[in-house]
């Protein structure tokens, strides 16, 4: 049986949307990705095994942004490179100008065995990553700074993290 978050994933979906944001506000759409074998990108430009590339109309050519792949021409010190990137290993999308935007989770690499069994949808809601530990991400907009910590979890595995006392609660706001 197939997991529902295996065939049909949400972040193309979200990617087009902020991508469409992005560009709607008249902000530039950078995207971070995490490079392994299967990017196409120039590998001079890549550092700690990511690189940030800007995808908006002005710097690509043919941009396609696929279920699968993101796809488009770009130049690099004055260079046409074709680029390939697979969906999954986008890890960020954000305006440059606010940074403002979506951090998605790492990859995993592929595991065999009973821990690639393990539904993917309840180790995100744990916020589980690759070594054992919870990460807890804290994204804070309305002008204040965004940060993003890794820390250890004390909680049970069946258990969310919890917002510390002190921290406001997340709430909507209506934009018309």
């Amino acid at each position: 049986m197939i997991n529902a978050l295996e065939s049909s994933s949400l972040r193309p979906y979200l990617i087009r949307a902020l991508y469409e944001w992005c560009t709607d506000h008249g902000f530039t759409p950078y995207v971070a990705v995490q490079v392994d074998e299967s990017v196409q990108v120039p590998r001079e430009y890549v550092k700690n095994g990511e690189i940030v590339l800007n995808i908006s109309y002005d710097a690509t050519s043919a941009l396609k942004l696929g279920n699968e792949f993101i796809e488009f021409k770009a130049r690099f010190a004055g260079t046409a490179r074709d680029i390939l990137v697979p969906v999954g290993r986008v890890v960020a999308i954000y305006a440059r100008e606010s940074g403002q935007g979506m951090a998605f989770s790492a990859p995993v690499p592929p595991e065999s065995g009973a821990a690639a069994k393990a539904s993917p949808l309840r180790d995100a809601s744990r916020g589980n990553n690759n070594d054992g530990e919870t990460r807890v991400v804290h994204l804070v907009t309305d002008g204040e700074e965004t940060a993003a910590v890794d820390a250890p979890s004390d909680s049970p595995d069946d258990e969310p993290p919890r917002p510390s006392a002190g921290g406001a609660r997340p709430a909507l706001k209506r934009v018309k």
